[in-house]
């Protein structure tokens, strides 16, 4: 049973903060509360038992009183409900477990709560390097990182997911989730964060999603679009094969996920490039080197000189 408050020793928040704080966030501040309980899970291999006296460190509760203190949030990407406000004091944080569902909210309410985001599209080839780039607005720029790809490996891993194999089957065979899920869970972590700048990473990956979103969420800023050879991308991804554990970091599946994006995404870009909602950015050099522009972009638009 899952405890509704927490407090936690010293050695369990310590083992827990290093969990939240890995590279595994890749910059964002807000994932899912199961994810990092996995996390914490691997993290307590290392851990001496003496130290994890009992499971209920374990637990959500436990996980979300750390992470408030760290200024993260956490959450339940479908069902789109924040288990920690930032800021809360530890002893004070109620944690509820992942429900198979919840009420719906009213479209109208949607509507009112999402008025006046700043949404960011960010696309580009697998390996680009969005992820990094991304990590780095969110350090800069105050963004929520969303990655379209990491919420669906998230929800294709939670336990009762309805959508889980339909997700595991398209994201092996490189071809694009229905749209009606990916728009839900994005949908869901923007109105879960409280937050309201976004960079949407990997998404739209074809032209009805962006349509779609932009007519039942929220219109784009704008589409921040990192260009680089497929050679280039190519090596990065066999690269990072080696220890990502990815079922679609492999040549076969890169293959298809190149063919993917230049038959299905590129026209993305290209249909905001010609009503000049694009800023394209080359990501043939360092990552460094790459931000140097990123950040050129975004102080002229967002008039902060950082």
């Amino acid at each position: 049973m899952i405890a509704s408050s927490a407090r936690v020793s010293a050695t369990a928040s310590a083992a827990l903060r290093h969990s939240l704080l890995s590279s595994r966030t890749n910059g964002r501040r807000v994932f899912s509360a199961s994810a990092i309980q996995r996390a914490a899970q691997d993290k307590a291999s290392t851990t001496s038992s003496s130290s994890r006296k009992g499971s209920s460190w374990l637990t959500i509760a436990a996980l979300t009183a750390v992470a408030a203190t760290s200024g993260y949030y956490l959450f339940s990407p479908v069902e789109g409900k924040a288990t920690v406000k930032k800021g809360v004091p530890s002893s004070d944080v109620r944690a509820s477990p992942e429900k198979p569902s919840l009420p719906k909210i009213a479209e109208s309410d949607k509507k009112k709560a999402l008025q006046g985001k700043t949404v960011i599209f960010v696309l580009g080839g697998p390996g680009v390097g969005k992820g990094t780039q991304c990590a780095n607005l969110v350090r800069d720029f105050g963004f929520v990182h969303l990655s379209a790809g990491d919420l669906l490996r998230i929800e294709q891993e939670r336990p009762g997911s309805q959508y889980g194999e339909l997700i595991k089957t398209h994201i092996k065979e490189g071809k694009i989730v229905p749209m009606e899920v990916t728009i839900a869970l994005l949908e869901n972590s923007m109105l879960a964060s409280g937050q309201s700048r976004f960079l949407i990473d990997g998404f739209p990956r074809k032209m009805d999603q962006a349509l779609k979103f932009e007519e039942t969420v929220v219109p784009s800023e704008f589409t921040l679009y990192f260009e680089c050879p497929e050679e280039v991308m190519l090596k990065r991804l066999m690269k990072r094969g080696e220890t990502s554990g990815r079922a679609d970091d492999n040549i076969e599946s890169i293959k298809k996920r190149f063919r993917t994006f230049t038959e299905t995404s590129l026209p993305v870009v290209e249909y905001y490039n010609k009503i000049g909602k694009v800023h394209t950015v080359s990501c043939e050099d360092s990552p460094e080197a790459v931000y140097a522009r990123v950040k050129g972009i975004f102080n002229k638009l967002f008039n902060e000189d950082k």
